[in-house]
């Protein structure tokens, strides 16, 4: 699935107000997410972090589980943004993200990364979530096989 401009830009604009709302005292990388669901609707994200870093979410679970809690179940896309001041390699889902993403995303859906240092979205980049997480762990894997007689 490809995003009209209007739609990517309306994710876009989600996930950098959702930044701004950023809780991350230690590692001063705010990132936001914005996720659209099949309904339409958009739920966003932001990373949260703690002084105890395992407690910490990123902005990418906050969206996602924040749709779930809303009962949506079935995603289109996900945008996610931060300021990447140093311009290296943009900065990708980390693995629980990615997870957590396959456990509710076809492996097909769209993921758009951009960078927000100039103020305005850049180097925005499109992958599939396949693309990031190729051998995910889903419920399949947990699926009783047939014994062999």
């Amino acid at each position: 699935m490809k995003l009209s401009k209007k739609i990517l830009d309306e994710l876009l604009t989600n996930a950098a107000e959702a930044m701004r709302n950023s809780y991350s005292p230690y590692s001063k990388f705010k990132v936001g997410a914005a996720l659209l669901t099949k309904s339409g609707k958009i739920y966003k994200g932001t990373n949260i972090e703690n002084a105890s870093y395992g407690l910490t979410i990123c902005a990418e679970r906050s969206a996602i589980f924040s749709a779930v809690t809303a009962g949506e179940r079935e995603f289109e896309a996900l945008a996610i943004v931060f300021s990447q001041k140093d311009l290296g390699p943009l900065s990708t889902p980390c693995g629980a993200c990615r997870q957590v993403m396959a456990e509710f995303s076809s492996p097909d859906m769209p993921i758009y990364t951009a960078d927000l240092s100039t103020g305005k979205p850049a180097r925005i980049v499109r992958k599939k979530l396949k693309d990031f997480y190729p051998y995910p762990f889903t419920p399949k894997a947990l699926e009783k096989k047939p014994k062999k007689k």
